[in-house]
């Protein structure tokens, strides 16, 4: 990293800093919390939950939106997006080594790979006949990459990653530990008690600047394909079916999962455990809270919510007996209704 001093790192991230002439050459070494930032570090401010330690910091720094630069003890660094600029910032200090640009020697590459430009391919990797793998790609250990695969300039595919047969990936895509990217879609026909396997004919395309979480598969589709869009951000252990298409810059929480055939738009928020069943249809603009079922069409942007929320075990028990109780409750209150209605 090159920005040494407080001054430096504003005119790397463009903010305006306000502090005095001693604040601005203090050095900074790396990122912390407010409350245990130390006086070479750099915190931010975003949350009012948090005033209290905004006021006892003892950071060099802290990334916070004009209106809150008078409650800081310390310099400001001014934002209209605090969140943003840290994330900005985080790049400058991020400090994960650079992967040397050559293929290890106990990796397999079929004779027809072709590869980039400064590629790094780590031991025990395993690429099949037909892929294509573009400029600075990383390809960590043990992964496997399977025959007609395309994988755009500047990914990096994190260990133990799986991409099944022709499996597309655009520029800039993060793919993290044991992700599975092009597995068989769960499609069968039932004849009798048995279940006989519909082979999965589509395949899985992703788009540019997506990043997949460990532990999340995307299943290849069924006849079309599995598209996930330009800019999506897929967390840890998500599934997400055959079919399925995810619109541009969405983001879908830890644990959701998403049944084939369905369609989120663009710019939506998933959050933790939500579940889509198949064959919905989610408009652009909308967030799910979490822990939600959506089990039919969302058309209009906004966000949504079902379920109960937490309780303690005794109210939520008495909660439940209400629930089942609710439609002998609301045909006794149409009988009610019609009776008062007749009464002079």
């Amino acid at each position: 990293m090159t920005v040494t001093t407080l001054n430096e790192l504003a005119a790397a991230l463009g903010l305006e800093l306000r502090g005095s002439d001693a604040a601005a050459s203090t050095p900074i070494e790396g990122l912390a919390a407010l409350a245990s930032a130390g006086p070479h570090q750099l915190s931010f401010f975003t949350n009012s939950r948090y005033y209290a330690d905004l006021g006892k910091t003892k950071a060099a720094a802290v990334i916070l939106r004009a209106a809150d630069a008078a409650q800081c003890p310390v310099a400001c660094l001014i934002s209209n997006n605090p969140y943003f600029s840290y994330a900005k910032a985080s790049q400058l200090f991020d400090r994960r080594p650079k992967e040397p640009a050559v293929i290890h020697v106990a990796a397999h590459l079929d004779p027809s790979v072709i590869v980039g430009e400064g590629v790094s391919i780590a031991a025990n990797v395993v690429i099949g006949a037909g892929v294509s793998i573009g400029a600075g790609t990383v390809i960590g250990a043990n992964c496997v990459i399977g025959p007609d695969c395309v994988i755009g300039p500047d990914c990096r595919l994190y260990p133990n990653v799986s991409l099944y047969h022709a499996v597309t990936l655009g520029d800039r895509c993060i793919v993290h530990s044991s992700a599975v990217l092009g597995s068989d879609g769960f499609g069968f026909a039932k004849a009798g008690v048995q279940h006989h396997k519909i082979a999965q004919l589509g395949a899985v395309v992703i788009g540019n600047d997506v990043e997949i979480g460990a532990g999340s598969s995307i299943d290849r589709g069924a006849l079309q394909n599995t598209v996930i869009e330009d800019g999506v951000k897929i967390d840890n252990q998500v599934q997400i079916a055959h079919n399925v298409r995810i619109g541009s810059n969405t983001v879908i929480c830890g644990c959701s999962a998403i049944a084939g055939s369905s369609s989120i738009g663009k710019n939506c928020t998933i959050a933790g455990a939500v579940g889509v069943i198949n064959h919905v249809k989610i408009c652009d603009d909308v967030t799910v809270t979490a822990m939600s079922l959506v089990n039919q069409d969302i058309t209009e942007p906004g966000v949504y919510s079902s379920g109960t929320g937490i309780d303690a075990t005794g109210n939520w028990r008495r909660s439940i007996v209400r629930f089942r109780q609710l439609d002998d409750m609301w045909r006794r209150l149409l009988r009610l209704e019609k009776h008062q209605g007749k009464s002079p």
